[in-house]
């Protein structure tokens, strides 16, 4: 078998390495180059051969220590190959300098039985392929009412809601991003809005009041529920749930599957199930090389 490079980013060919994310049935937008280049300001490779598997290492610096981390607004990464490859010798290949790794891997890379710390986590996928109607029979009984009474009480969906309305409403989240994590994300947003691959949409009362809003991405596979933004006059009224009905409406039909990123909390898995989305499994791996006077810090 060809041996597993690491390989520095100046050094990376990257259209050699967006060519094999294309031809993986598991390529994520998440790991496209120019992504990586606008969310992480600092990463790395492993590459297998001429690019026949890769494994970006997003990594950082603190107090002259090198870790492995994940960015904001990229929920997977990990190993993505066009054929089967052995996920583990790729972790066995990370640097001894990153003495921490903490990676949210994907869902096509499998670690079962193999002595590898972490956790699995939990990702909601819908199937648009159906008609409108067809999916909106799995719709939860509670999800119907939350949307009879966003209607009822007026509330209207509008899309090209700007970014920086969403972005404000973000804040308001109980784990909101950094400051420089929304700046990286407008970037990104302004690129892939000038091909066609992202939209806002959002819903708004009857005062023009913004009461809940999304940012969506799009590759050829999956639609990214990717930034959201609710005010918290909009919980009880139901406009989310309208939001998310208008995409499923307006998007049904299209080989194209709505990834809602998460959750592993109740609430929001309760959200999405209520639309008839269905579980992914993924691996999330932690791996303590600390010296042993700073593992306490990470534990």
């Amino acid at each position: 078998m060809p041996a597993i490079r690491y390989i520095k980013h100046a050094d990376l060919d990257k259209v050699k390495w967006d060519e094999c994310l294309k031809k993986c049935s598991s390529g994520l937008l998440y790991a496209r180059s120019f992504y990586l280049d606008c969310m992480a300001p600092q990463w790395d490779a492993l590459v297998l051969g001429d690019y026949e598997a890769v494994m970006p290492l997003t990594w950082n610096k603190k107090y002259g220590i090198h870790y492995l981390y994940q960015p904001a607004f990229t929920p997977m990464l990990g190993v993505f190959a066009s054929s089967p490859v052995s996920v583990k010798d790729f972790i066995d290949a990370i640097p001894d300098k990153f003495k921490l790794t903490e990676l949210s891997l994907n869902s096509s890379n499998d670690l079962r039985g193999e002595n590898v710390p972490g956790i699995m986590r939990k990702n909601y996928l819908l199937n648009l392929s159906r008609s409108a109607d067809d999916i909106k029979k799995a719709y939860r009984e509670s999800h119907r009412r939350n949307l009879r009474k966003a209607i009822q009480l007026g509330c209207v969906v509008k899309t090209d809601v700007p970014l920086d309305d969403i972005i404000a409403l973000s804040r308001l989240s109980v784990a909101p991003a950094k400051e420089e994590d929304y700046l990286r994300f407008g970037q990104l947003f302004t690129a892939l809005r000038q091909q066609g691959h992202a939209e806002t949409i959002g819903v708004y009362s009857p005062q023009q009041q913004l009461l809940a809003s999304a940012v969506f991405f799009r590759d050829n596979k999956r639609a990214y529920y990717i930034l959201v933004g609710n005010d918290p006059a909009g919980k009880t009224v139901g406009a989310s749930h309208l939001l998310i009905d208008q995409f499923i409406t307006t998007n049904a039909g299209q080989s194209l599957l709505l990834d809602f990123e998460g959750s592993d909390i109740k609430s929001l898995a309760f959200f999405y199930e209520g639309f008839g989305a269905a579980p992914e499994w993924y691996p999330a791996i932690r791996i303590n090389r600390l010296p042993f006077y700073l593992k306490w810090l990470k534990k």
